[in-house]
């Protein structure tokens, strides 16, 4: 193995766009990175589509609600505007960071297909009421039906910054960036009554063991994501 110079991050090149183009150009060269990349993709997109399917058939075989030492205890806030537009900005952020290296993207859409797998498993299983008295929107039914749902245990909202969290520990400054997003959505869906506390207590927990799993399963992967920092050793195939 030969090893590999750190690379200046986008922010410090002259040209950005002419950098990000070059290492998407010396990437998809490669068949089996091409292959890596679309699939990972693919992947993510099927696990979405597994997290719909799940919290549609968990609306349908709802039980009842249960009473909770937070929620009922607790008024329920309006705090639909953060819980939207806070998602929305969160979705575009994964997206610049982790599309800014071709480097990242198999093993982070890998990841969080893995965790949106295992999500809609347990959704699936999990079939209580949302809490009565929950944030009023009005943002129409469609975001209604797909944010305001009966897909519960355990917080997607709460989970996936603490995934990307983990993801990007090194990076101190991402690390805390996701650490503080987690703990946003945290406050929010509680304070909305979106959420039971269990549902976001138990997706720290769950949340870790996922991506323990996912550096297991995709190891390779997660060396490539790492392989322009230094320190690290590249496979030649980067």
């Amino acid at each position: 193995m030969s090893e590999q110079v750190a690379e200046l991050p986008l922010r410090k090149h002259k040209a950005p766009h002419k950098e990000l183009a070059r290492r998407y150009k010396d990437h998809f060269a490669q068949k089996d990175y091409r292959i890596a990349a679309v699939g990972s993709f693919l992947l993510f997109l099927a696990s979405m589509f597994a997290s719909i399917l799940s919290g549609h058939f968990a609306a349908e075989v709802a039980s009842n609600p249960v009473t909770d030492i937070v929620l009922s205890n607790t008024p329920a806030l309006s705090v639909g505007d953060l819980f939207i537009y806070g998602t929305f900005l969160f979705v575009i952020f994964v997206a610049a960071i982790s599309l800014s290296h071709p480097r990242r993207i198999p093993f982070t859409f890998l990841t969080l297909a893995l965790f949106f797998f295992i999500r809609a498993g347990f959704v699936s299983l999990t079939h209580i009421a949302p809490f009565p008295e929950r944030a009023a929107t009005d943002f129409g039914i469609t975001v209604k039906k797909y944010f305001f749902g009966n897909d519960l245990f355990f917080s997607g909202h709460t989970g996936a910054p603490f995934m990307m969290a983990l993801i990007f520990w090194r990076d101190t400054r991402l690390r805390f960036a996701f650490l503080s997003w987690s703990i946003f959505f945290a406050f929010v869906v509680l304070l909305g009554h979106l959420h039971y506390s269990i549902d976001v207590i138990s997706a720290y927990f769950i949340t870790y063991s996922v991506y323990c799993l996912a550096e297991w399963l995709f190891s390779y992967y997660r060396g490539l994501f790492y392989s322009d920092t230094a320190g690290l050793s590249g496979n030649g195939k980067a």
